[in-house]
């Protein structure tokens, strides 16, 4: 019974937040909200062009809107982590002034929630390069859910086929920007030291796709 309880007491130890997981992950969130928000800046920028060639191209700009959930996880390892992450920068960029309103919350709810579930499904025990690029490619499904079938999504006009080619595009953009950048950053941190109080601190030296 003793042993039981000690490996027991182990597991909720893992994955239990610290104050300095906590401190971490609103400064990635923080951090986060600022990219939020100058990626919003660019994207009429982007928009203009993409959709002179064809709409739903505008998917394959939307992963950087999913980077904290994806960096937060890879960095922190702890349940919720991705969501957090996620939804207090959505919080940041709307505090300092989002072009698209109070809907950025939800959508950072939403695109957390699609990264969470993918390391939640690995049991939060891999974060290795494929599982990153299946967690941004998540959070890309869930933000081309949002923005094509829910009420105050942006493309809610389109035909059905676009609507589902801007959710492919969304994930693609998500797997690259999203899980493809934030892998790479992870291991970038992990070499300077810098994450040597966390999980990741051996981020550096793992194996890519085990």
């Amino acid at each position: 019974m003793t042993d039981i309880s000690a490996k027991q007491t182990l597991a909720t130890g893992k994955y239990s937040w610290r104050v300095v997981d906590i401190v971490l992950a609103a400064l990635i969130a923080v951090a986060g909200g600022v990219i939020f928000w100058a990626w919003s800046q660019g994207a009429n920028l982007v928009a203009v062009p993409l959709n002179a060639v064809y709409p739903p191209l505008t998917g394959l700009y939307a992963g950087g809107w999913m980077i904290p959930a994806v960096l937060g996880m890879l960095v922190i390892r702890k349940p919720g982590a991705a969501l957090f992450c996620e939804t207090v920068a959505a919080t940041g960029e709307l505090i300092m002034g989002s072009q698209y309103g109070a809907s950025v919350l939800f959508s950072g709810f939403v695109q957390g929630l699609g990264a969470e579930l993918v390391f939640a499904a690995f049991l939060y025990k891999r974060f290795n390069l494929p599982v990153s690029l299946l967690a941004g490619a998540g959070a890309g499904l869930f933000c081309g859910l949002n923005d094509s079938f829910l009420p105050w999504g942006w493309n809610i006009a389109y035909e059905t086929g676009d609507k589902f080619a801007y959710i492919v595009f969304c994930a693609v953009s998500g797997a690259v920007i999203a899980g493809g950048l934030s892998w790479l950053a992870t291991r970038g941190l992990a070499k300077t030291g810098v994450l040597a109080s966390f999980a990741s601190r051996k981020a550096a030296s793992e194996p890519v796709f085990s």
